[in-house]
């Protein structure tokens, strides 16, 4: 009787610390939030070979308990060689981008699983070189804006820890200028991307403090 009124009670003290679990975000939490990725493709038989890479931080302040606004940054690196010649040839550019966000969390989905709509602004700009085997010229810069609208999702694997799936860009408008250029805008509208959202996904970790 001794050894089972023990263990009723561990399993009851359990039960009571997973309930007492708190999930979600509530006002003055902050966040920190990031993705990486990194691409090798070697093509032996055409010998072309590239290399990429893309880190996407960001930071944000919950300014009441559905409400977070943020700053993210964006460094990205990408560079393509032709080694078939004689001499490699290369082209060669980076990325680097700050913008502001404002995220309203709208729906749960039980405990874990917190919805939100985002919408953002930011800048980019793009340098790069290209080489033809004896001399480097440089690429003409591109300045550019963008903002966009779209939604996401947190599934809080502890308290303090959630994996981010931003699943899509329903809206984004972007104009970028090259140095000496003429500017070009675009317009994008995906609404269709709620038949195939996560084939558009990022996925990232959230941490709250």
């Amino acid at each position: 009787m001794k050894k089972l009124l023990l263990t009723l009670t561990a399993v009851a003290g359990l039960t009571f610390a997973s309930q007492a679990q708190e999930f979600g975000f509530k006002k003055t939490d902050f966040i920190v939030e990031g993705n990486f990725s990194a691409n090798t493709k070697n093509n032996k038989t055409a010998e072309k070979k590239e290399n990429s890479f893309n880190f996407n931080p960001s930071v944000g302040y919950f300014v009441s308990d559905k409400v977070a606004v943020g700053l993210d940054f964006n460094f990205g690196n990408l560079k393509a060689t032709d080694y078939s010649g004689t001499n490699d040839t290369y082209n060669k550019s980076s990325n680097f981008g700050v913008g502001a966000y404002g995220r309203y969390y709208f729906l749960d989905l039980g405990s874990r699983f917190k919805t939100y709509a985002q919408l953002a602004a930011g800048y980019q700009q793009r340098t790069g070189e290209v080489n033809n085997g004896t001399t480097t010229t440089d690429i003409p810069k591109v300045k550019g804006f963008g903002a966009g609208a779209g939604l996401g999702m947190n599934y809080f694997v502890t308290e303090n820890i959630a994996i981010n799936f931003g699943l899509t860009d329903l809206l984004s408008f972007g104009t970028a200028k090259e140095d000496g250029g003429k500017s070009s805008n675009e317009f994008n509208a995906n609404i269709n991307s709620f038949n195939n959202f996560f084939d558009t996904a990022k996925f990232g970790l959230t941490f709250k403090f």
